[in-house]
């Protein structure tokens, strides 16, 4: 897989379909807010790092590749929910660099100025994101060998 910019995209989404995901991004933010009031702001917190705009972006992402195939007269029900997973998957992935830039900060925030902190934890975060990434590359590349 070629990570790339499409800029094509942008003209397939509506919208609506922006306001939409500005909306869960609301919402889930809001209710991590709820938590925190009520459990306190590390439970708060952790709800405040799901992906925000996920779950909005996973349906319209299998919503566009399903109506790609059926353009060219195919079923993309099956594309969809693949386009969608490998979504899911780069958000998993994802998920474990701002983890990583989550504990950094945790731990450096109390003793370190806040530039400090934050700079170690971007630093954090891109080191630990891309060597998931090389990781799963690696081991996705070994298991298309392994099964031929």
């Amino acid at each position: 897989m070629i990570v790339k910019v499409d800029r094509s995209a942008f003209k397939q989404t509506t919208w609506h379909q922006y306001v939409l995901r500005f909306a869960m991004g609301g919402f889930i933010t809001v209710a991590a807010g709820v938590i925190a009031n009520a459990r306190g702001p590390v439970v708060g917190g952790l709800f405040l790092a799901f992906p925000a705009i996920f779950p909005a972006t996973a349906t319209l992402i299998a919503r566009h590749e399903q109506q790609r195939k059926t353009r060219h007269g195919l079923n993309g029900v099956q594309r969809g929910i693949s386009a969608a997973a490998v979504d899911a998957a780069g958000t998993a992935l994802g998920s474990i660099g701002l983890a990583a830039f989550a504990s950094v900060n945790w731990w450096l925030l109390a003793s370190r100025p806040a530039a400090v902190a934050l700079t170690v934890a971007t630093a954090a975060w891109f080191v630990v994101a891309a060597a998931v990434w090389l990781l799963w590359k690696r081991r996705r590349r070994t298991r298309q060998v392994h099964s031929r």
